[in-house]
């Protein structure tokens, strides 16, 4: 059987989720840690060996405070993340276990993932050396640009000033084009990379920026397998995502951990 290593980056700044208590990944969830959700689904499989995750150096003592008889019962390793989300990868993959097979990545602000999609990603990892989940696009997707930006230059121009702007900025954005959906895919984790590729890649990684691991294989040039999940499968980015999440718990199959309580998940420390 092989062995496997699940990193858990929870050190971002959480700037979307605007909430003065929590941090996205520590906030409350149907009474426990949005982290937590996301842990206990790897702890009680035999295929995992290691989980760590990745705390920001400004929360550690807070977390420690707040998490570390869960830590200690569930025998999680944190590690001080760095200013991106690649550093914080680093640094976990830094500490992954020598004898470790496969390494999985998975946002610790995404809770509700399922069983059968962590064996699915898991075993196409496997047979193919990298694996990620994904979800079908599924909506009609729009290019825009901002008024009298057109053209072949509007992706970057345009796209990129409505990325970083205020949606009521001054200025109309108009749609350039409609993007052809089909073979798009809307990646989601855990990412799934056998460990001396994944290592490989981020000792390869440079300074361009990455939105997820799959990219830095993918600049190696080697293959990375999609496997389909549901839409459920959600990152938490705001504070109605939290309303939304706690819905999709309740239909999905709860994590089977015998005897294994949260204590101290549910106070109030952080208020």
């Amino acid at each position: 059987m092989s062995t496997f290593a699940v990193i858990l980056p929870a050190a971002g700044q959480s700037r979307r989720f605007n909430d003065r208590a929590y941090k996205k990944p520590f906030a409350p969830l149907g009474g426990r840690a949005v982290w937590l959700h996301s842990a206990e689904r790897f702890m009680n499989r035999p295929d995992v060996k290691q989980v760590i995750v990745c705390v920001s150096a400004d929360d550690r003592e807070l977390f420690d405070l707040k998490f570390g008889a869960n830590i200690a019962i569930l025998g999680v390793q944190v590690v001080a993340g760095g200013e991106h989300r690649t550093d914080s990868v680093q640094r976990a993959l830094e500490q992954v276990k020598a004898e470790i097979d496969f390494v999985a990545v998975h946002d610790a602000a995404r809770p509700c993932v399922a069983d059968p999609w962590i064996d699915a990603v898991f075993a196409a990892a496997e047979r193919d050396g990298a694996a990620i989940l994904a979800a079908p696009v599924q909506a009609t997707l729009k290019r825009g640009a901002r008024s009298g930006e057109q053209g072949a230059g509007s992706k970057e121009r345009g796209v990129g000033k409505v990325l970083g702007s205020s949606l009521h900025a001054p200025g109309a954005v108009r749609i350039a084009a409609t993007v052809d959906r089909e073979g798009l895919w809307e990646a989601q984790t855990p990412q799934v990379f056998r460990r001396d590729l994944i290592i490989e890649a981020y000792a390869k990684r440079g300074n361009q920026p990455v939105t997820d691991d799959a990219q830095l294989v993918e600049r190696l040039g080697k293959p990375v397998t999609i496997v389909p999940c549901s839409s459920l499968n959600i990152k938490i980015t705001t504070r109605d995502d939290l309303k939304l999440a706690e819905q999709v718990l309740k239909v999905l199959p709860k994590p089977k951990l015998e005897g294994f309580q949260h204590p101290f998940a549910d106070d109030n420390l952080w208020r």
